[in-house]
Order: structure tokens, then sequence, then C-alpha cells
């Protein structure tokens, strides 16, 4: 009986990993900035993101965000003194890409992926001069 049980807890604990979807990812060429261009941004309307796998995020007004690189998708942003993530079936650190005044996706700076955001949203940010 106990084995039934113990066999029973394992198959519904590896079906609940199977439900969530994969972050969507696509292979990406980032050129870092020189750290004389890696200019600040403030957030300055929160966003509430739904991501396609489910989960959601919130981009917080306020937060700070200091520009890492550039992607054919937009301007990479990494948080300062914060980490952001996004989640599907596995958490992944996450930058915000920015093109054009919208969050396009998000790189992925320990796999080197961007991932799309679909659909884009708009972003409010103010450049902070140091």
């Amino acid at each position: 009986m106990k084995t039934k049980i113990w066999l029973a807890s394992i198959a519904a604990s590896v079906a609940l990993c199977a439900c969530a979807p994969s972050v969507p990812v696509q292979g990406v060429q980032f050129t870092p900035v020189a750290a004389t261009q890696q200019q600040r941004m403030r957030i300055v309307d929160t966003v509430h993101i739904r991501l396609s796998t489910g989960y959601s995020r919130r981009i917080s007004s306020g937060s700070l965000w200091r520009l890492a690189g550039e992607l054919p998708q937009g301007f990479a942003y990494r948080p300062i003194n914060d980490v952001f993530t996004v989640e599907g079936r596995q958490v992944h650190e996450a930058w915000l890409v920015v093109k054009n005044e919208r969050l396009v996706g998000f790189y992925l700076p320990g796999e080197s992926h961007f991932s799309p955001l679909d659909p884009t949203q708009s972003i409010t940010t103010e450049t902070l001069h140091d």
C-alpha cells in the first residue's frame, strides 16, 4: 500500500513539472557596450507582463536598469541591485530588451539567448544622466 502511494505521489510530481512550457528562445548575437556607454534608465510606470508560458511578471515603477548591450531586436538593460527572472519549465535570469519604447522581449545572459515577448508592450522610461 505504501509503495502505491509513493508511486502515485512521484507520478503526480512528474506530471506537474511537465505542465509548464519552456520559455521560447532564439539564438542571438549580443554586443556589449563599453563601460562609458552604460547609461541608466528608470521605469516610469509599472509594467505587468503575461508570458507565453502562463506566468506573469511585474517591472516596478522606479526600478533602475543599466544598458548592457545591443541585440538585433533592441537594447538590453540589466537590473541594478536586483535580479529579474522569467519563468516557464525553468527560471531564467532575464534582462529587458527595449526598442522604440516597446518591451520586445528578454535577453537571457546565462544562455546567451533572446526570448521574444508576444505581444510586445509599451514601456515608459527615463534616462538618468550620471
